[in-house]
């Protein structure tokens, strides 16, 4: 593939090809968009745009429910040289925040969403007397229903120098910092990904992932169409609340390339041990990308073992590395291989040392999975804290350099500065080493925990008492913190605790116990929390568990040694069954929280994965009869069951 003069060179390519991007909204909800298509509506979009007085340079928040409304504004501001920012529609006041906090640090924003979700917005901003929210959005705001129009916009003709879109991450609400992606950086790693992924004309790619996230956005859709090959985007609410139709519509549109994070894998393992599909022939897939976040290597291995039977192939596992600062992606392992990693003593995994080889069955032993080499235009280096570079074999800090590496933090110089080093390359904030030419991650440097002089990384800790029943990935989090006046950092455990308070000690004793024998650390403390915080792709956001107990919010409970349960509601004998019904189900999920018929779902500390899971079960007694955005309207139990009654 020759390399793209610009972002907008991307479509224009494909324009004229018989190819699609297929919309994934329900079991028998789908609608396919030609390249042609697309850019005819993009077209249209920037119309509206430019009407609007809308001009290159500014932004275009682009928070929306809807896969297909999203790509058709997306490409509408890219092809007038106007800047998209990707937001996620999330489904609490903290996500709602985020919004205004980024358009915040825009300089002339626009905002795209739905009609129903700009009376939220418009709600949020009116409760939060949040002025300049509400007047962004009466005076810069447009809705799907607003962008029906005749009209054709002006195509923009832009340098590689010019910004493409900002990515924001899916982590910090508080203090959210957006990524410039340039047209260089895209038309460089699209070049990278299509010559390291060697795509073929029958390939055919399918993905959850949210079209917010760059893996969704850049690696299963931009780069799809740099490739020219048809694909598709299923709903993530969908994959959330019917995992198992992921790899049933993989079979059914014969899929070859697909993607997950690590927690996709395991959610997907977990309604597949409750009711296995009967027929599905994975025979189609060559290719399984796995990254975004820590990659479990015994995961990996159930995966692979439970989908052997319906001919998903072992060298599929395609484990790779990236972020959103590399325009997605850096690493790419050797196709056609099964995946391989190393086994080290974690003792050794120290900043500036060389690691040590372990035996799988040693105590100390910790897997780390290969990732593979750079993609081209893109290389990387291991330094100590100095940002020196180290030889192959020693533990350090990962730092990439390329065309495909951002420039900064938008409209944020000082941040910008501290990510980038004298001689120009990006600090990740990730560790890890380089062995026989693969690079390895151990883990994030600022989630290191230092324990007598070592290193320890939370995800091998958390690893270790996910052993435990009861503890699965997601359900533990472990991080370090050093409290004023102290010495040394506490290495602190954070679990969802079940109802009963008895059961904590004992909890405690065993997490203790597995944690001393196989790392041989002491746990400073267990502390039991009514919700584990994830970002709206599913990651666990630890930072914010270890701030709150610096801030001493678990004080009091710490002192107790027990930890506050909720009292468990006295139903009344003559409730509705199905009231009844939905408590139940609640509580399978919710196992740190007992839910009221009229406790507010939104209100109790219960994550957005969490109710997915509800809703989940819910949708698996009821078919089709509610949706999680149901709850928006219907947020209590009560009140859900009587939207579900009308339903039935």
């Amino acid at each position: 593939m020759n390399r793209y003069a610009s972002l907008i060179d991307v479509l224009f390519s494909q324009r004229d090809t018989p190819r699609s991007v297929r919309i994934i909204n329900g079991e028998n909800d789908e609608l396919a968009i030609g390249f042609n298509e697309l850019w005819m509506r993009a077209e249209s979009f920037l119309g509206v745009l430019q009407d609007r007085g809308v001009l290159p340079g500014d932004e275009l928040i682009v928070v929306s429910k809807s896969n297909e409304d999203f790509l058709i504004a997306f490409w509408g501001a890219v092809l007038g040289g106007i800047v998209p920012v990707p937001v996620a529609v999330g489904i609490s006041d903290e996500h709602r925040a985020k919004l205004f906090r980024i358009a915040g640090q825009l300089k002339n924003p626009t905002i795209f969403t739905d009609e129903d979700l700009l009376q939220r917005f418009r709600e949020f901003a009116a409760d939060h007397n949040l002025s300049g929210g509400v007047e962004l959005l009466d005076n810069r705001c447009l809705t799907d229903v607003d962008v029906i129009s005749d009209t054709t916009g002006r195509v923009y003709s832009p340098s590689l120098e010019e910004l493409a879109f900002v990515q924001y991450s899916s982590g910090s609400t508080s203090d959210p910092k957006g990524v410039c992606l340039t047209h260089g950086n895209m038309t460089s790693t699209l070049a990278g990904q299509v010559a390291g992924l060697k795509f073929e004309s029958s390939d055919v790619a399918l993905s959850w992932m949210p079209l917010t996230h760059d893996m969704g956005l850049i690696g299963y859709h931009i780069t799809m169409l740099a490739a020219g090959i048809d694909h598709a985007i299923m709903d993530t609410s969908v994959f959330v609340r019917r995992p198992l139709l992921w790899l049933s519509k993989a079979s059914e549109h014969r899929a070859t390339i697909l993607c997950s994070p690590n927690f996709g894998y395991k959610h997907y393992l977990k309604m597949f041990e409750r009711k296995p599909p009967d027929n599905m022939d994975l025979s189609c897939v060559r290719l399984l990308l796995n990254g975004a976040e820590p990659i479990s290597i015994d995961l990996c291995n159930e995966f692979l073992a439970a989908l052997a039977p319906f001919g998903l192939k072992r060298h599929a596992m395609f484990p790779v590395y990236g972020l959103a600062e590399a325009t997605l992606a850096v690493t790419f392992p050797e196709l056609g291989k099964a995946f391989s990693y190393i086994t080290v003593r974690r003792h050794s995994l120290r900043i500036g040392m060389p690691f040590e080889a372990a035996q799988p069955a040693d105590d100390d032993a910790v897997k780390f999975m290969k990732l593979g080499k750079a993609i081209a235009g893109c290389e990387y280096r291991i330094t100590d804290d100095s940002d020196q570079p180290l030889a192959d074999g020693c533990v350090g800090n990962i730092q990439l350099h390329g065309e495909n590496i951002t420039d900064g933090i938008y409209r944020d110089a000082e941040t910008t500065a501290s990510v980038m080093t004298a001689d120009g390359w990006l600090r990740t904030g990730d560790c890890g080493t380089i062995t026989e030419g693969e690079l390895v991650i151990t883990g994030r440097a600022k989630d290191i925990i230092i324990v007598n002089g070592q290193n320890y990384y939370p995800h091998d800790i958390e690893e270790i008492i996910g052993q435990l029943e009861g503890f699965e990935l997601g359900k533990v989090v472990v991080g370090g913190g050093k409290r004023p006046g102290r010495r040394v950092e506490e290495l602190l455990v954070f679990v969802l605790h079940r109802k009963e308070p008895e059961l904590l000690q004992s909890i405690a004793r065993d997490i203790r116990d597995i944690v001393g024998k196989q790392a041989g650390l002491e746990v400073d403390h267990v502390i039991p929390v009514k919700r584990i915080p994830k970002t709206t792709s599913g990651k666990v956001q630890r930072a914010i568990l270890i701030n709150e107990y610096l801030d001493g919010e678990f004080d009091g409970l710490l002192s107790t040694g027990l930890t506050v349960v909720d009292s468990v509601p006295a139903l009344d004998p003559n409730e509705d069954p199905l009231i009844a019904e939905l408590v139940g189900i609640c509580a399978e999920f919710s196992k740190e929280r007992v839910v009221g018929p009229d406790d507010n779902l939104f209100e109790v500390g219960l994550s957005s994965l969490t109710l997915t899971e509800i809703m989940l079960a819910v949708d698996e007694k009821y078919p089709a009869a509610v949706d999680i955005n149901d709850l928006f309207d219907h947020p209590t139990i009560r009140e859900l069951a009587a939207f579900l009654a009308s339903r039935k």
